[in-house]
């Protein structure tokens, strides 16, 4: 039994997220399961590193598959580009270690959030940044953000509903940087909760417009609930950029 790793990008726009749903294919995994199983003539299950929101976009998903085919890689990654939707595409695949496991051997993972803060949405990247006409402080947005760096549990920054789930989660850095009014917000953790990037977004993006104060945030933590947080940022202009192993 071969494992298989592959390097993946994907344009979720059209998409209902990551995971596979019942009875329903409109997902990145069940159309990955779907022409794998196909070129292998086996039902394939696709291991993903983590579940993406419909709507969010991949830069550098990994994932990884269990098969008995004989197929070279090189074969596969033809196939697969051949078959897949225009808006996947698997940028490597590769024979990996039978103990490699794209979710649990995951140490962490780094999202880009891209804002558009012109007083017009720019037509041809609008599906991918969120358009924000408010002049933003970016001061302030980077001090609030000071303060959710490290170990917190992210509560109040997540839609979860499960009691049995810990929202203890460490956050290693978050830069945000501004040019030609392109501002990019990069997170980077050991592993996020549910909507837990673009709660936390969709807060730091309050508190630019003035909203919320820098200070708040401390608050907000402590308070534990999910009301006392921002918005969730719009999917649409959520990238995952990277996972490192």
């Amino acid at each position: 039994m071969r494992n298989i790793k592959m390097l993946i990008e994907y344009d979720g726009s059209k998409y209902k997220g990551w995971q596979k749903l019942t009875g329903e294919d409109l997902t990145i995994q069940g159309k990955l399961e779907n022409v794998l199983s196909i070129m292998t003539d086996e039902e394939i299950s696709v291991i993903g590193c983590g579940r993406t929101d419909a709507g969010v976009h991949a830069l550098n998903y990994t994932a990884n598959f269990h098969t008995n085919s004989n197929l070279s890689t090189e074969k596969m990654s033809e196939y697969l580009y051949k078959f897949l939707p225009e808006d996947i595409q698997v940028k490597s695949i590769k024979d990996c270690s039978e103990r490699f496991h794209a979710r649990y051997n995951a140490l962490s993972k780094t999202y880009l959030y891209i804002i558009n803060n012109n007083d017009k949405r720019n037509i041809f990247s609008r599906k991918y940044e969120y358009n924000v006409t408010e002049a933003l402080d970016i001061s302030k947005m980077i001090e609030a953000s000071e303060f959710l760096i490290g170990t917190h549990d992210f509560q109040s920054f997540t839609t979860l509903k499960s009691k049995k789930k810990s929202t203890v989660k460490t956050i290693y850095s978050i830069d945000i940087t501004k040019e030609n009014n392109i501002v990019d917000i990069k997170i980077k953790g050991n592993s996020f909760l549910w909507n837990m990037v673009r709660i936390i977004c969709g807060t730091i993006i309050e508190v630019g417009k003035g909203n919320i104060n820098p200070n708040d945030i401390e608050k907000i933590l402590n308070q534990q609930k999910r009301q006392e947080a921002g918005p969730n940022a719009p999917a649409h202009a959520l990238f995952l950029k990277e996972v490192e192993y």
